[in-house]
């Protein structure tokens, strides 16, 4: 018994020590996590946009939403370089991902689409309001994406609707009724392309994009006067994303 016993303990060494083999290492580790504190940067940024928008510095604002934007672009494909779902399993990069999107895609976007005068004055905190709980549900259903990586209905991009809203500047009441049809679209499930994930003409989208990228850089940087051709060359570049899926999709059908 005695010599079954003492075998028993040596396989369980050995077991623990091949497990803390596997274990990755400590830099490894801290490399995974540093992605989750880079990820949780973009909340720090909604702050300083929050900032700007108290202060009614509307370009400010969407300078530091840039900024968000830009870390939201790039810290999925490092955290799956450094495979940190595996390396860090006790930290939903997922839950985090969706936490900083709501402050920076809906909540900032949300305040300066109400407290900007867009909007007519009865109809902005209705609006504002409802911006908030449909985008919420939104975020928390899980047929958000179709199978092939578009978004179904309106994808709460309520920082893009807000630049073209202050981009634009229609009368209150047509732009008041641009927020209520995107309010009801968020549920209409049409697809929308997601410029990354959507496989499809990707050299084309991602090109459009840099272009969107550059005018939108111009239009912060002259605070939203400029001539009509950048309007309208950024109001077509919205209506790709937009709409070209459906416009595909029709095309297809008479071939």
């Amino acid at each position: 018994m005695a010599y079954v016993q003492t075998g028993r303990i040596l396989i369980a060494e050995a077991m623990d020590t091949q497990q803390d083999s596997l274990k990755p290492k400590p830099a490894i580790r801290a490399a995974a996590f540093s992605v989750h504190i880079f990820t949780a940067f973009g909340a720090a940024i909604a702050l300083l946009a929050m900032l700007e928008a108290v202060r009614e510095h509307w370009a400010a604002m969407f300078q530091w939403l840039g900024v968000a934007l830009i870390i939201d672009a790039i810290d999925g494909p490092i955290a799956r370089r450094l495979d940190v779902k595996n390396v860090q399993p006790n930290w939903s990069g997922d839950v985090l991902d969706l936490v900083v999107d709501f402050v920076t895609y809906v909540f900032v976007p949300a305040y300066a689409i109400v407290a900007s005068g867009l909007l007519l004055p009865v109809a902005a905190p209705l609006l504002g309001v409802a911006i908030i709980v449909t985008s919420a549900l939104y975020f928390a259903d899980l047929r958000m994406k179709a199978d092939d990586n578009h978004f179904r209905g309106f994808p709460a991009l309520w920082n893009a609707a807000a630049f073209y809203l202050f981009l634009l500047h229609w009368p209150p009441l047509w732009s008041t009724l641009l927020v209520a049809a995107l309010v009801v679209l968020t549920f209409v499930p049409f697809h929308v392309l997601h410029p990354v994930r959507v496989v499809r003409l990707r050299w084309l989208t991602m090109s459009l994009i840099a272009i969107w990228a550059l005018l939108g850089l111009y239009v912060l940087e002259m605070d939203f006067r400029v001539g009509a051709g950048v309007t309208v060359a950024l109001c077509a570049i919205a209506l790709w994303i937009s709409f070209s899926d459906a416009l595909i999709r029709l095309v297809r059908s008479f071939g």
